[in-house]
């Protein structure tokens, strides 16, 4: 297809230019302050939960693959004796 055929349907989206941010990697908070993770605890597993109750995932919470287990393990012990709720709020 040429450009003369070509049919612009409206204006073009203009792209920002990226900016180049400095993250920091996020660190397991429980390799570095060996903190214990109890099913108990319901204040320390909320960090860990979003609003809707679903389990945060790694990538957003910073724990190491070994612990991001153990803690969901946690929370699920957490949400049966109900400790902490299955839906959010």
């Amino acid at each position: 297809m040429s450009d003369e055929q070509r049919v612009d349907s409206g204006e073009r989206k203009s792209f920002k230019p990226r900016t180049n941010k400095f993250f920091r990697k996020k660190v397991c908070k429980f390799c570095v302050g060996k903190a214990a993770m109890d099913y108990k605890n319901a204040e320390s597993l909320k960090r860990f939960v979003s609003d809707n109750g679903k389990i945060l995932p790694r990538r957003i919470t910073g724990t190491c693959a070994s612990h991001q287990r153990a803690l969901t393990r946690e929370i699920k012990r957490a949400r049966t004796i109900a400790v902490l709720p299955f839906a959010g709020k």
